[in-house]
């Protein structure tokens, strides 16, 4: 398969087994989504054969959200049952059938498990959610293969959570692509690697993955030194005198015509792009500093109706110089309102912010950065000039672009051309031509291969101005930032140290719901006591065995989760498989009630 330069897939052979999960990796415009097209048959190969087993129902997630879908999120995700087909139907009544009652009750049943409202319209609703219904839309007419290009791509971190869920449990085959690392460690059982116009399956999870991967390529690079030796013997063999060309041998000739054949077809791997962020003059200590600041938008909260929850409620934060902070919420909490509020450009309806000396913002946001599809990606960047200005250097835009792993001819295409994930990097390329010492970055990982991502993630480590992030990427929050605000209920925000799973374990259990406290605990309350009365001697006991309890519960949680995400789980009997994972769930409710059961008897013991 080929567009015209390189061949992305060059007589390739692949075969999919039922049941497996497999992930497809490799950078930026090697062809990942170009293969599930193929897969999806959508796209047909130049050259080759497909076979697939007959009646094979497949459904597709596509990379981005599919234009003109309107109606509410139950049709939406219900269409897919007309034709069994992820298409929209064409006629709202073509579900009206004998099996009408069973088809609802199944897209009913994915809505809830995904937490989505059937009455919301469609064309309202943020793009995570939109991408929600689209997988609910996949989901509901029970595919034998599920295919996912860049799933979490503007899911906040609860809707990844509930897609991982539902994903465990899938039945079916999955291949599926993604950057999102916590979501592949999680999923993936297989991993197919596309490199080079080759394909290579690797029959383990991504961690094992990469060990074999980084000992091969150490293999492949010993080989190919003792190739290119043993060549360079050959050609200066073969320019010696005339006296050893009267003897020399026609089947070392050939030999050597062979060998150079083999090097001038031997397709080197990219090399890793060069990022190089521009520093500006430093700030002063104090970057900026916000106190007591409120915000609702109209008609959502404020003095007009004061019923509702404001966005933000209260909220002061001081960042000083070299702060690199995670900004964490669902989507729709307000994490881009309080950007906005903080940098100035949104006033606060109630507090005051107050920046420091000498800042330099430079903002990354793809809403705003707006690429012209019809000028030449070096266009884009240069905006027409032949030069750009980095760190003071004056450097030539098509070797600027080269350490973005734009090639010359790739930097004279039209940018129409390039994939989502060379779109982003060519972002990054034109905000780091501006000099900065606050940097902005509001889901900065969207679509970039995660070759990038690692390294963005050490360019960031290295840069010692302020950074303030928002961002879904749970892997990338753990490696970059050293604190988070995280968007909590009824506009609050929490500030806590460290990143994603800092805040997990920082983070108070959930109140238990009135609903699973105890009946008979109610009844024998005693109505004459206090509200929090001291512990009893009983109590004292069993608060001393509570710690215990909750360590014996999550492990037995940890080996139910290692087993449900084992390559064989589903190839078990239905029985076992549905006893499992009934013990999954009570194991969730019984922790959660213990939670709250030991905070408070702790809250008493005074």
């Amino acid at each position: 398969m080929g567009f015209g330069g390189q061949l992305l897939f060059d007589r390739v052979s692949l075969h999919i087994e039922a049941g497996e999960r497999a992930c497809l990796v490799g950078r930026n415009g090697e062809g990942k989504s170009t293969l599930l097209n193929i897969i999806h048959n959508t796209v047909s190969p130049d050259a080759g054969d497909i076979s697939r087993q007959p009646g094979l129902r497949m459904a597709c997630l596509p990379q981005e959200i599919p234009l003109g879908i309107t109606g509410n999120v139950f049709d939406i995700a219900a269409s897919c049952l007309a034709k069994n087909t992820d298409a929209l139907p064409e006629d709202p009544n073509a579900m009206a059938d004998a099996d009408a009652w069973q088809q609802q009750a199944q897209v009913n049943k994915v809505l809830t498990q995904l937490q989505l409202e059937p009455e919301l319209r469609f064309e309202n609703l943020s793009a995570g959610l939109k991408r929600r219904v689209l997988l609910a839309r996949a989901l509901a007419g029970a595919p034998d293969v599920l295919l996912l290009d860049e799933p979490t791509n503007h899911m906040d971190i609860a809707s990844i959570d509930l897609m991982e869920t539902m994903l465990l449990k899938f039945a079916g085959t999955l291949i599926f692509v993604t950057h999102d690392r916590r979501f592949l460690e999680k999923i993936a059982t297989r991993i197919i690697e596309i490199e080079m116009a080759k394909i290579t399956p690797w029959a383990c999870d991504y961690n094992t993955y990469l060990k074999r991967k980084s000992d091969l390529v150490a293999t492949e690079d010993a080989q190919s030194q003792l190739f290119d030796k043993k060549l360079a013997i050959e050609e200066t063999w073969i320019r010696q005198g005339v006296q050893a060309r009267r003897t020399r041998n026609e089947g070392r000739v050939r030999a050597l015509q062979k060998m150079r054949e083999e090097r001038r077809n031997r397709r080197t791997r990219a090399g890793s792009a060069k990022m190089e962020l521009q520093e500006a003059e430093r700030t002063g200590k104090l970057v900026l500093k916000a106190r007591d600041i409120s915000f609702a938008y109209q008609g959502s909260g404020g003095t007009d109706r004061p019923d509702e929850k404001p966005v933000i409620s209260n909220f002061s934060v001081t960042m000083m110089r070299g702060d690199r902070v995670g900004i964490i919420g669902p989507n729709g909490s307000g994490k881009t309102t309080l950007l906005n509020i903080l940098l100035k450009e949104l006033p606060p309806d109630t507090g005051s912010v107050s920046h420091g000396v000498n800042l330099k913002i430079s903002y990354f946001d793809q809403t705003r950065e707006q690429l012209d599809d019809e000028r030449t990606v070096a266009d884009n960047v240069a905006n027409g000039s032949d030069f750009v200005t980095v760190n003071g250097r004056r450097r030539h835009i098509i070797g600027y672009l080269k350490d973005f792993l734009f090639s010359p001819d790739r930097a004279r295409s039209p940018l129409k051309t390039l994939s989502g994930g060379e779109r982003n990097r060519l972002l990054l390329a034109r905000l780091f031509t501006r000099p900065s010492n606050v940097l902005i970055m509001d889901e900065p990982t969207n679509d970039l291969d995660i070759q990038t991502l690692e390294l963005l993630e050490e360019l960031l480590l290295e840069y010692s101005g302020t950074l303030l992030l928002v961002s879904h990427d749970r892997a990338f929050l753990n490696n970059v930032v050293t604190s988070t605000l995280v968007f909590e209920e009824d506009g609050k925000i929490g500030e806590y140290i460290g990143g994603y799973d800092d805040w997990l374990r920082q983070k108070q259990p959930a109140p238990v719901p009135k609903k699973a406290l105890s009946k008979v605990s109610e009844k024998t309350k005693p109505a004459s006591k206090p509200a929090n009365p001291k512990l009893g001697y009983m109590e004292k006991r069993e608060l001393t065995a509570l710690p215990q309890q909750i360590d014996a519960l999550e492990k037995e949680q940890a080996d139910i989760f290692k087993k449900m995400t084992s390559p064989d789980f589903y190839k078990t009997e239905k029985a076992t498989i549905a006893r499992i994972t009934a013990r999954h769930d009570e194991l969730e409710r019984l922790l959660e009630t213990t939670y709250a059961r030991w905070e408070d008897l702790e809250s008493r013991d005074f």
